[in-house]
């Protein structure tokens, strides 16, 4: 985990660092998403064409989709309530 210096300065894990090699003196650009922050490094050399990032968008896609795939929800009907009655829930009736 890294910690933020009194002077607002972030040090980068060196795991990390190495995996999207990043070196001292490359800038990253930090981006708000949702609760979270992005810090997005900027691209040495040449941009990704249209072909290149929507094949990284497939191979999210698909990695997202696995995970899903794994994950094991109760059927609704199973989970003791139906939609309904948050609806009701607290009404005077």
């Amino acid at each position: 985990m890294a910690k933020i210096t009194s002077k607002r300065q972030l040090t980068i894990p060196k795991a990390i660092a190495d995996q999207y090699r990043l070196e001292s003196g490359d800038e990253v650009q930090f981006e708000p998403a949702g609760e979270a922050i992005r810090l997005v490094p900027k691209r040495r050399g040449r941009e990704l064409t249209v072909a290149e990032r929507l094949a990284i968008f497939d191979r999210s896609v698909k990695r997202q989709r696995e995970r899903e795939r794994h994950r094991r929800l109760p059927p609704a009907s199973d989970r003791g309530w139906r939609r309904e009655d948050l609806y009701d829930r607290g009404s005077p009736d």
